[in-house]
């Protein structure tokens, strides 16, 4: 609607006009890509186009990349026993950093005793010591520590992790789905043996996602079979459409990486300063690297669930640092996992802004926190009258 804002680009992103152009034309072909006719042809050559786009955006082989349903998937099919870099051992066990996304913290296929956490600091990066201890000893392990992390935009360092994982005879997996389009990066940069991305943070349609096999990466076992589908690594018949429109938002978001997180960044900080207006406000990982695009804060007295109504009914989209299940709120994971109390978690508020954001949209989202800000005030005064 042209009379709001939105402000939660890391939950999803508009369709970019060149992704709904590419599905349109998928939409169009009657073949499928396994058929060795015309029409069948046709279909397989927009699934390979749009592989090859996805693999050159992190810098990888397009055989090694594999399309699924979604990021959930690709997380899931990534996380398995028996994965192996050539000779070497296959791995046996997990470790997850504890500010993962949902769809790691699960684990995969790896049972629940073979599974372990690394702690992160209070700035929210994975603390490289503990992972040492936890390797120190025991067997071949896989590792999964994200690129950039969903709540806070916090980016880990992740090739040190995976130095630290590669001498110790382990793999490394990184969920790069937030990063994707918002900073350079490239299986090379990362040292990372799986990479995982979303269409949809980067413009494409949702359920469509992708797995990224670094070369000499083995041992990967299809979660669905079937029919043989993405050289045996996933069944089912491809979905061109999403398939298509991935391809052509990886293309656009590549090339606009540059310019795009540049002018964000800047909009991000004109959000930042007007939120420090707001005495004793705090944003999360402010002294750490960071997406240029996010952020994620809280005021005394605030609380989330109240807070994003107040910012909607103002006319701005935000999301709520806490996970809301069955009218219950918890608290964020990843902020419990950096050591804030429940009553601060309770208050948090994500801010993601994108490539059509404006400082027209800063600025009447700031007006709506000040809005919101004074009711705070005047409530905390109330309940310490």
């Amino acid at each position: 609607m042209a009379d709001r804002v939105y402000l939660d680009w890391n939950a999803t992103t508009p369709l970019r006009p060149e992704a709904k152009a590419a599905m349109t034309a998928a939409w169009e072909l009657s073949g499928n890509p396994s058929s060795v006719h015309s029409e069948g042809r046709r279909a397989r050559r927009l699934v390979e186009d749009a592989r090859n786009a996805v693999a050159n955006a992190v810098g990888g082989r397009s055989q090694d990349v594999v399309f699924l349903s979604g990021g959930t998937e690709a997380n899931a099919l990534a996380l398995m026993p028996g994965l192996h870099r050539g000779a070497g051992a296959p791995v046996q066990r997990l470790l997850v950093s504890a500010i993962e996304h949902a769809s790691v913290l699960a684990g995969g296929r790896f049972s629940r005793e073979a599974t372990g956490a690394i702690n992160v600091t209070r700035s929210g990066v994975i603390d490289l010591e503990h992972l040492r201890t936890l390797l120190a000893d025991g067997p071949p392990t896989l590792v999964s520590v994200m690129l950039a992390n969903n709540e806070t935009g916090a980016i880990q360092p992740v090739a040190d992790v995976a130095e630290i994982v590669h001498a110790s005879g382990g793999l490394l997996h990184v969920d790069a789905i937030q990063a994707l389009g918002k900073i350079p990066f490239d299986l090379a940069s990362t040292k990372a043996d799986l990479v995982t991305l979303s269409a949809h943070k980067i413009g494409g349609p949702k359920g469509v996602g992708a797995l990224v096999l670094a070369e000499g990466v083995e041992g990967l076992e299809a979660s669905l079979r079937g029919g043989g589908q993405e050289l045996g690594r996933r069944a089912g018949t491809e979905n061109v459409p999403g398939i298509a429109g991935f391809g052509a938002a990886a293309k656009v978001a590549m090339a606009a990486l540059k310019a795009d997180a540049a002018r964000v960044r800047g909009l991000r900080d004109r959000l930042e300063h007007g939120l420090r207006q707001t005495p004793d406000a705090l944003i999360f990982s402010d002294d750490v690297k960071r997406l240029p695009n996010t952020v994620l804060f809280t005021a005394p007295g605030m609380k989330a669930e109240t807070a994003v109504i107040g910012f909607d009914l103002g006319g701005v989209a935000v999301s709520s640092g806490s996970a809301c299940s069955s009218g219950k709120v918890q608290p964020s994971h990843v902020l419990e996992a950096m050591g804030y109390r429940f009553e601060v978690s309770q208050g948090a508020v994500r801010l993601s802004l994108g490539w059509s954001t404006t400082e027209t949209d800063v600025d009447l989202t700031l007006k709506a926190w000040r809005k919101l800000a004074d009711s705070l005030v005047k409530g905390e005064r109330r309940n310490t009258a």
